[in-house]
């Protein structure tokens, strides 16, 4: 299986769209949050539809800019992995949306105890597959995906205690811009994509084992 992953688009869908018909050989594409900059859930599904023209199934959570009503869209239109599990053949995609809380008070936060409840749930829904998928928007702490400008580590500690914990094989996030790049947890291969409003994406093919591939 080929994924193509994005986070952080931020409204940058004519620029997700190029990308897409370059890599128009995947077999899913993988939303990691931060479709919109507090938009509509009109504007998120349209943006899905554009995307949908290209490369189907997509596959998505909504991130810490993305309103409630995009989660729930998202939902609607059968694409959500919040708290939820979707297989494409043999691999299980699962997820949390929203960001842990902050004192940006950005539009869709929520406590730990919620991502660490929405990410068994997800769990749960996919652990008999061969492959699993967990694909919160904010990146584990205290990782190469989850520091600041300034050297902060603001990543999500639940996230890191559910990958510590359940070791799912791959973890696609986005959230924190600068830390873009590749990162392991035990057998948990993890990327934080980089921002799409900016052509940042990943290519990620699942065969006998992982192999993260970042662009551009």
């Amino acid at each position: 299986m080929r994924i193509i992953a994005f986070a952080d688009i931020h409204g940058a869908y004519g620029q997700v769209e190029q990308l897409l018909r370059r890599e128009s050989h995947a077999d899913v594409v993988v939303l990691a949050g931060d479709l919109t900059t507090n938009g509509t859930a009109e504007e998120a599904e349209n943006a899905v539809q554009r995307i949908q023209a290209v490369i189907r199934p997509v596959l998505s959570v909504a991130g810490n800019m993305d309103p409630l009503p995009v989660d729930e869209r998202f939902a609607a239109l059968g694409i959500s992995l919040d708290g939820a599990g979707r297989a494409v053949g043999e691999v299980g995609f699962f997820g949390v949306s929203g960001g842990p809380l902050s004192p940006l008070r950005t539009p869709f936060e929520i406590p730990e105890e919620e991502i660490a409840r929405k990410a068994e749930l997800g769990w749960n829904a996919v652990r008999g597959l061969r492959w699993k998928v967990f694909v919160p928007h904010a990146p584990p702490k205290d990782t190469h995906l989850d520091r600041t400008f300034f050297g902060r580590h603001v990543g999500s500690s639940a996230v890191r205690e559910f990958v510590e914990a359940r070791q799912p094989d791959l973890l696609i996030c986005g959230h924190i811009h600068e830390s873009r790049g590749i990162d392991r947890l035990g057998k948990t291969e993890m990327v934080n994509v980089g921002p799409a409003r900016k052509g940042c994406y990943a290519v990620i093919d699942i065969d006998s084992d992982v192999k993260i591939r970042l662009f551009p």
